[in-house]
C-alpha cells in the first residue's frame, strides 16, 4: 500500500497532514530558518545546509537568504543554481532545475495544486513536478506553476506567471506568459 509520501510524489490525491509528512516539512523549515539566519561570511554554515536541505545540488547552489520551501529533498539543482532574495519552492512533486539557471528575487515555484470541489479540499492535495532547463533566466517576481517545463536557455519576463511550458531558446513574459521571441545566443 503506498504511503501519503508515495501518492504526494506520484501526483496523486494525498492527505498533508500525515504524521511522516508534517515531520518532513517541519525538518525543512527548520533548515530554512537556520540558512535564513545565517551572515554573509558564514558560507561554510550556508553550505552545509544547502547539502543538506536538497536532494541534489547544494555543493554548487548560490543562495540569497531569504529562502523557503516545503520539503527540499524533491529540489534536484544542476551546477551553480542562483537564488536570489525571498524565493519560495513549494516542492511536494520533484522540482528539477538545470546548471547554472538564475532566479530574480521573490521567484516562486510552486507544484502544489488543490481539488476544485471544496469539501474534498478539506482534506486532500495533489501536484505536478516542474522541470526547468540550464541556463534559464526567470525575472523577479515570476510564478512558475505545477506541471510546467520551461527549455534550456529561455528567458521568463519579471512578473510573469508561467501556467504552461515554455520552449527552450525564447523570452516569454505576461500573465498569462506568452513567447515573443527567440533568445540570441
Amino acid at each position: 500500500m503506498p504511503t501519503e509520501r508515495d501518492k504526494m510524489l506520484a501526483g496523486e490525491l494525498y492527505n498533508a497532514f500525515d504524521p511522516e509528512l508534517v515531520t518532513a516539512r517541519a525538518r525543512a523549515r527548520d533548515l530554512c530558518w537556520a540558512l535564513n539566519a545565517t551572515r554573509e561570511d558564514e558560507a561554510a554554515e550556508r553550505r552545509r545546509i544547502l547539502r543538506e536541505l536538497f536532494g541534489a545540488g547544494g555543493d554548487t547552489a548560490w543562495m540569497q537568504p531569504p529562502f523557503f520551501c516545503d520539503y527540499g529533498t524533491n529540489i534536484e539543482l544542476g551546477e551553480r543554481v542562483f537564488f536570489n532574495f525571498n524565493c519560495v519552492v513549494l516542492d511536494v512533486c520533484r522540482v528539477r532545475i538545470g546548471a547554472f539557471t538564475q532566479f530574480g528575487p521573490a521567484v516562486q515555484i510552486l507544484t502544489p495544486l488543490h481539488p476544485l470541489d471544496a469539501e474534498q479540499r478539506r482534506k486532500v492535495e495533489y501536484g505536478k513536478p516542474i522541470d526547468i532547463g540550464a541556463d534559464v533566466w526567470v525575472g523577479g517576481g515570476a510564478l512558475i506553476l505545477a506541471g510546467v517545463t520551461i527549455g534550456d536557455g529561455a528567458v521568463i519576463g519579471a512578473g510573469s506567471v508561467v501556467t504552461r511550458d515554455v520552449p527552450a531558446g525564447v523570452l516569454a513574459v505576461g500573465n498569462p506568459c506568452r513567447v515573443v521571441r527567440t533568445v540570441a545566443s
